[in-house]
C-alpha cells in the first residue's frame, strides 16, 4: 500500500498531487511566456517532482537553473508563473485582480513593453492589475495613480488618484 499511495502522513500522494498541478501550471506559464519572451520555456526538473528550470531556446536548448538569470529574465519568468497561476484558478473562483511589485526597473524598454502590453491586455479583459513601482517612466502607462510621498521622520501619506482625471 505505502508503494501505490504512500505512508499515513500522505507525503508521497501530496508531492504528486502537487507535481500534476504544477504540469499543468507550467504549461499556462509557458504559453505567458511565449507572448513574454518566446526565447524562454520552463519545465520541470527531471527526477525532481516541485523543481523547475529554463530551457533557453536561443541557446540550443541550453537547460539554466532559475538562479542563473538575470534580473529582467527573473521578472518576465515570475510573471509568466503568476499569469499562469491565475489562467490555473477554477472557473468558480477566478482571481480578477494581479499585483506586481517592482521588477520594472530590471527591463530593458523593449521588453518593459511587451510586459505592459500584456498587462494592458489583461485589463482590457476585465482583471484588474496593480503595479508598484518606482520607474518614472512607467508612470505614463498607467492611468490610475495612487502616489506614496516621503514627509520625512519615517512618515509618508497616501495620495488618491485626482478626481476626473488620470494621473
Amino acid at each position: 500500500m505505502n508503494t501505490l499511495v504512500g505512508s499515513s502522513d500522505g507525503k508521497k500522494f501530496r508531492t504528486f498531487a502537487q507535481s500534476l498541478t504544477l504540469e499543468a501550471l507550467l504549461a499556462f506559464a509557458n504559453d505567458q511566456l511565449s507572448r513574454l519572451t518566446p526565447r524562454y520555456r520552463l519545465q520541470r526538473v527531471p527526477g525532481c517532482e516541485l523543481e523547475i528550470q529554463v530551457v533557453d531556446q536561443d541557446m540550443g536548448d541550453e537547460i539554466r537553473a532559475l538562479n542563473s538569470l538575470s534580473g529582467g529574465e527573473t521578472f518576465l519568468v515570475s510573471l509568466a508563473l503568476a499569469l499562469g497561476l491565475s489562467s490555473l484558478s477554477a472557473s468558480d473562483t477566478p482571481i480578477d485582480s494581479l499585483f506586481i511589485d517592482e521588477g520594472f526597473g530590471t527591463l530593458d524598454s523593449e521588453t518593459l513593453e511587451t510586459a505592459l502590453s500584456v498587462l494592458d491586455e489583461l485589463q482590457s479583459q476585465g482583471r484588474q492589475v496593480g503595479i508598484i513601482s518606482h520607474v518614472d517612466g512607467l508612470a505614463t502607462h498607467i492611468p490610475v495613480q495612487i502616489t506614496v510621498e516621503k514627509l520625512g521622520g519615517g512618515r509618508s501619506r497616501v495620495v488618491p488618484p485626482a478626481l476626473g482625471r488620470a494621473g
